[in-house]
């Protein structure tokens, strides 16, 4: 469940740092009642720029078929041994 507390409690830095790293998931800041701000611990940040990018990746790769940018992998790999003389 996500937890939600009020930008007033900011204050007590230490106390919202061990929210941080015990939650496992990003902590809601809100602003007279409003959705304010996202905070995180590293680590969950890290992880997830590390899934978006696999998500981006994979975005990427289902355009390129849509565009008929492929290859045979027999082809590109001889293509890649005789361009560095593996």
């Amino acid at each position: 469940m996500p937890q939600i507390i009020p930008i007033k409690d900011l204050k007590n830095t230490s106390e919202i740092s061990d929210m941080c790293h015990k939650s496992k998931e990003p902590i809601y800041i809100t602003k007279n009642g409003y959705g304010d701000m996202v905070i995180m611990s590293m680590e969950i940040y890290e992880s997830a720029m590390r899934r978006l990018s696999v998500y981006r990746d994979v975005e990427l790769s289902e355009q390129q078929l849509e565009n008929g940018q492929v290859r045979d992998a027999r082809t590109a790999l001889a293509d890649m041994r005789t361009k560095y003389g593996l």
